[in-house]
């Protein structure tokens, strides 16, 4: 199917070059088996926080009460301290609910597929999935969506419709995707992620679904900044054939304007092809590992939930057909 011609047929389920409504909500019935809250002490040690575990919901100041034995030394008020003359301790509230914010690629790289469905459709599955999964823990929940032009926030809110607008955001993106028209690239994954850094308050949780590959200097900054206080999670979205090249042999391959022959039978064009893109893995896991952020690897021909439960450490119910 050409991707014109999904894109006029986009309620049909089995397209899977453009996102269509129908799937994602659907997400909302799958997102019952993906229990975020069960994925952090896994993604810790990951990460190589080893003792550590996610920090979780944030805490609000609740007030400062004269010190008693067990407390911790750490929340001393130690200005109360030195003007009353005796030690004194503040008090914390755990929040009743989690900001939760998911940044979705929606640029030209992502408008890429082999097997089963596009990057940019699984990316947007992905991130539909997250967000149900989110509201269901009763958390808020908002997103970046983002092109090479052009990107949209939706504020963390708790709420039906702020999912419902994501969801339409997601599908607007994604359909404005197309080999013809080739943006000029003025928006960023380090523009996404420093506007993350605008929205999202301490103790937030931020999931980052790319397939990174304008990942920079900038955007490892912006990372190490957002993962000093909150949880940070990276879902890189690939393809098999990013990954390895088909059998030997000659291949017609197309932009969508032109045609051309690509003969993959030189052993040393596969080889060089396997480590371009093994090298540029293994330097985006190397870069996460020095920040403590686990990578969620999620290739385009997975079943979507059951990849993303495997990646966030989620076994997956025994009861389930």
């Amino acid at each position: 199917m050409t991707p014109e011609a999904a894109l006029h047929n986009a309620s049909d389920e089995d397209s899977n070059v453009y996102a269509t409504l129908e799937n994602l909500l659907r997400c909302r019935l799958m997102a019952r088996d993906l229990k975020l809250s069960k994925q952090r002490k896994i993604l810790s040690l990951q990460a190589g926080m080893h003792s550590s575990t996610f920090r979780g919901r944030g805490i609000d100041f609740a007030e400062v009460r004269a010190y008693q034995a067990g407390d911790d030394i750490r929340t001393i008020d130690w200005r109360v301290t030195a003007r009353t003359g005796r030690p004194h301790t503040k008090l914390y509230t755990e929040e009743r609910e989690r900001p939760a914010l998911v940044i979705v690629d929606q640029s030209q790289s992502m408008f890429f597929g082999s097997h089963v469905a596009f990057k940019s459709v699984v990316a947007a599955r992905a991130a539909a999935l997250l967000a149900w999964s989110a509201l269901a823990r009763g958390d808020r929940i908002g997103g970046i969506v983002f092109a090479d032009a052009q990107h949209r926030d939706i504020r963390p809110r708790r709420s039906y419709h702020t999912v419902l607008q994501l969801t339409e955001t997601l599908l607007e993106y994604n359909h404005a995707l197309n080999l013809k028209n080739t943006p000029k690239v003025s928006y960023t994954l380090a523009d996404s992620l420093q506007q993350a850094r605008r929205i999202l308050k301490p103790g937030s949780e931020l999931f980052v679904i790319s397939d990174f590959a304008d990942f920079d200097e900038p955007s490892r900054s912006h990372l190490y900044q957002l993962s000093k206080h909150n949880d940070v999670v990276c879902v890189l979205i690939y393809d098999r054939l990013e990954e390895q090249l088909p059998p030997p042999g000659t291949y017609a391959i197309s932009d969508g304007a032109q045609r051309a022959q690509i003969n993959l039978h030189d052993e040393q064009v596969r080889a060089t092809y396997a480590q371009i893109f093994g090298g540029k893995i293994n330097l985006l896991q190397s870069r996460l590992d020095q920040l403590k952020i686990p990578l969620v690897k999620l290739r385009t021909d997975q079943d979507l939930l059951t990849g993303l439960m495997s990646g966030l450490g989620i076994r997956e119910p025994l009861n389930k057909p």
